[in-house]
């Protein structure tokens, strides 16, 4: 498959942003080949935890060790996959249906669908069955999928719009992925897991440009480098330049709020 590394043609100038008719990103998905590959490498992890729901019912155990993070990482795929198929699906009155069909944002938004898809179903297929978790149960009644983006100024309490989740599932699945790096143990896994938050990471600065051009890196996200003292002295100044990490117990806090009872997550095995 021939890759397109620019998503946006050269002749759409940064005016137009992301907004304008480009073609769709082949980057944005898997070859069938890759994942046939990759998925031979879970089969071997370690079955360390007896991942199941918790007995008060109200919570899910992802585990410890590789194979809780492993759980970890299906969940937040879980979760994004969902979102995206009831952003495509929604029906004719929502947002995406009222998208032109050849705009960028349209394209965009089926592709992150299909793409999340796929990192939800290699992880189920993956993780041996004895040790994966269950089929978790979203709550979206904090989204409302008829509008882009929540107004400036919104009050509390007002539903997210569709890019406004968008970026809130990408940004929180890329410090996720970045904060249990930590807990892998088996070299493998943890490349395995650089290599997908690097697509989380691209999937997070396309939403964060359609929110607002020229913003898919910000201070929230990653450590900005603040140069100091004269251009002659390149590299003195204050930030690490560094993606901005959570842990999972970080990471929860959100994620839980769109995980209905019964499917909301409890890391306290990842520490």
């Amino acid at each position: 498959m021939t890759k397109k590394t620019n998503p946006v043609p050269a002749e759409v100038q940064p005016a137009a942003g992301l907004f304008g008719a480009l073609p769709r990103r082949d980057f944005l998905r898997y070859t069938g080949a890759g994942l046939a590959l990759t998925s031979l490498v879970l089969t071997g992890c370690d079955d360390d935890d007896n991942n199941e729901v918790d007995p008060n019912a109200d919570t899910v155990n992802v585990g410890s060790g590789d194979t809780g993070v492993l759980n970890y990482a299906y969940a937040l795929e879980q979760l994004e996959a969902a979102f995206y198929a009831q952003v495509i699906a929604g029906g004719t009155g929502t947002y995406f249906a009222s998208l032109g069909a050849n705009s960028a944002e349209r394209q965009i938004l089926s592709d992150l669908a299909l793409h999340e898809k796929a990192h939800r179903d290699f992880f189920k297929n993956a993780i041996p069955a004895g040790s994966i978790i269950k089929d978790l149960a979203p709550d979206f009644s904090t989204i409302d999928f008829n509008v882009g983006r929540r107004a400036a100024g919104a009050p509390a309490g007002t539903k997210l719009g569709v890019l406004d989740a968008a970026m809130a599932f990408e940004d929180l699945g890329v410090a996720a992925y970045n904060g249990a790096g930590r807990y892998i143990t088996n070299p493998v896994n943890l490349a395995l897991a650089g290599k997908i938050v690097s697509v989380e990471a691209r999937h997070a600065a396309l939403i964060r440009d359609l929110m607002s051009y020229n913003t898919f890196v910000d201070n929230d996200v990653v450590e900005l480098f603040t140069p100091t003292g004269s251009a002659s002295t390149p590299g003195v100044g204050s930030g690490s330049g560094l993606e901005r990490s959570k842990k999972p117990s970080e990471v929860i806090v959100v994620a839980n709020q769109f995980l209905q009872t019964g499917s909301k997550l409890n890391v306290s095995g990842l520490g």
